[in-house]
């Protein structure tokens, strides 16, 4: 299997390359309005918020920093499929602009546009980031009436277009190869993720010196509940490329959109060194069902109904004989600049070295730690 990665340095305002219904899946993070390490980026592409700001109106900069967002929420519409899904990990901001302080809800604000484009919303993920003190309070401390609660998590937006997606042919087979563990569906179809955050600090970037990046295993989750092997996968602010490694992992094809061209090595970093991540997921899922196929096969004394077919070992239900999972065999990046990766089936236990072909692994270790793999 060969899975096209191409990455456009190109507001994703116009995304001209890509065609009318041809992604299966939006995964992306935008950035948040009235978070004040977007301020710049915001002012930049509308002078009005900048002015809106100054003069203390923060309602007024909102509407204007999402009217900016509505333009990629609209492109987005046209090109994913009909029942395909839209992901947006976006959390709301507290902010004090003059002397008012209050909360902007942007993950509201994003949801009442997508729908008036036609995206059905499920229901949302909250992610509880665990980066918080315990002990912080807001406010006026211990005096009634002026404090407030701490705000520690954000939302994963789950949005489709239209009605279910239909599989047949050659589609339903890839979509019972996709099929996730049964001990994975519990983890993952829950509506609260505790998971940890990413590192910010990008010290080796004069872009900016912060992600704002989201973890490894959020993007990693989401392509493979919304998605089958060989899909499309689309994120319009692709930032460092974290959801193009979550692609790798998943054995589907991505198009990323970043307008900031100064972050274009630190995607190809990415990508080179992502690899091993990909492969040390891939690896993780097998090592990790193996697992539970022990413990529960002790537990009841008998073993599980059904076998997977393509590995032989047991498996909880019926929809998993088929499950097949990839690992990236080489991965190269072509004159075009589309970084093309040929996946083999993974077997338990095996993650053998990944022939890179013109791009720089020299930071592998670094890369799996600001992924969120690693100690």
């Amino acid at each position: 299997m060969t899975t096209k990665h191409v990455v456009q340095f190109k507001s994703s305002q116009h995304m001209e390359q890509v065609d009318d219904g041809s992604i299966d899946l939006i995964v992306t993070s935008p950035p948040y309005p009235m978070i004040e390490m977007w301020d710049k980026a915001f002012r930049k592409n509308d002078p009005r918020i900048g002015e809106s700001i100054d003069k203390n109106n923060g309602q007024e900069a909102f509407e204007f920093m999402h009217q900016l967002l509505d333009k990629v929420w609209d492109e987005c519409a046209r090109v994913v499929r009909p029942g395909g899904f839209m992901c947006v990990n976006i959390g709301d901001a507290t902010r004090k602009v003059g002397d008012n302080f209050r909360m902007y809800t942007n993950h509201s604000r994003v949801i009442n546009h997508c729908e008036s484009l036609g995206f059905q919303s499920l229901p949302a993920i909250l992610w509880r980031k665990q980066t918080n003190s315990p002990n912080k309070f807001m406010g006026s401390g211990m005096l009634p009436s002026g404090a407030y609660v701490t705000l520690e998590h954000e939302y994963i937006l789950i949005l489709r277009k239209g009605n279910k997606r239909s599989f047949t042919g050659k589609a339903r087979d890839a979509r019972q190869s996709s099929a996730f563990f049964w001990e994975e569906r519990n983890v993952w179809f829950s509506d609260i993720w505790d998971l940890k955050g990413t590192k910010q600090v990008m010290s080796n970037n004069d872009a900016r010196t912060r992600s704002a990046a989201y973890p490894f295993e959020l993007a990693h989750r989401l392509v493979n509940m919304y998605s089958a092997q060989g899909d499309t996968v689309l994120d319009p602010f692709l930032g460092t490329g974290t959801t193009l490694v979550a692609c790798l992992a998943g054995a589907r094809n991505s198009v990323g959109y970043e307008m900031d061209q100064a972050l274009a090595p630190i995607v190809s970093d990415t990508v080179a060194n992502g690899v091993e991540v990909a492969n040390l997921a891939v690896n993780a899922r097998l090592a990790s069902h193996s697992r539970f196929v022990e413990d529960i096969e002790a537990k009841r004394g008998t073993s599980l109904r059904y076998v997977n077919t393509p590995y032989g070992f047991r498996v909880m239900t019926k929809q998993e004989v088929m499950l097949r999972l990839f690992k990236v065999q080489a991965i190269r990046k072509d004159a075009g600049g589309v970084f093309i990766a040929s996946h083999t089936m993974a077997h338990p236990g095996n993650i053998s070295p990944v022939v890179i072909d013109g791009l720089d692994d020299s930071r592998a270790k670094q890369q799996q730690l600001a992924l969120g793999f690693g100690d």
